[in-house]
């Protein structure tokens, strides 16, 4: 979504809060979006961290909610900068990776809470309210078939490599032709 600056936000005072959503994923984004406007919040969406940072110039959000996994500087970068920029600022973290390495790496980066994916506007809403860092949620959705594990370690692994494919392809003892199959697999689904 473009908003032009006339219609960028400072921090929000009284009982509208102030939302910033960094999320790749256009039609999860839109409907976060329109799902907390309708609870009466501003909101304002970006698809990356440098989309994010030019918002920042002029808009200063109480809550946050990012993907970790966005094109070009990852979520973990994006959790760090939002923090380092605003520590009161409430950092909530979308992750659709089963084991949740970097979900406690995030929280450890400054982020309140994170929620494994498919989500929705109220279970987010209800990770901002938890007093405590890390709050259990359960889990939505239907059991992970083998390939979306597979689909996650493999990204996992990824990030862990901090995305140095050689080491990645060392770490699971896979070729580089078997590697970039599985992102186009995963890309045309």
């Amino acid at each position: 979504m473009t908003v032009s600056p006339s219609e960028w936000v400072t921090r929000s005072t009284g009982a509208q809060r102030s939302l910033l959503i960094v999320e790749d994923d256009g039609p999860l984004a839109t409907m976060l979006r329109r799902s907390f406007q309708q609870r009466a919040y501003n909101v304002l969406s970006a698809s990356s961290l440098d989309e994010a940072e030019c918002m920042l110039a002029t808009y200063a959000p109480e809550l946050a909610v990012v993907d970790l996994n966005l094109p070009g500087r990852s979520g973990l970068e994006c959790v760090k900068f939002l923090h380092h920029r605003d520590p009161a600022m409430k950092i909530v973290v979308l992750t659709g990776f089963a084991g949740g390495a970097l979900a406690m790496e995030a929280i450890k980066l400054g982020a309140r809470h994170y929620i494994f994916q498919p989500t929705d506007a109220d279970e987010i809403e209800a990770a901002f309210v938890c007093r405590e860092s890390y709050c259990a949620t359960a889990v939505s959705g239907a059991p992970k078939t083998v390939k979306m594990l597979e689909w996650e370690y493999v990204h996992e692994m990824l990030f862990a490599t901090q995305i140095n494919l050689s080491e990645t392809m060392r770490r699971l003892n896979m070729y580089r032709r078997t590697l970039a199959r599985k992102f186009e697999r995963r890309r045309a689904k």
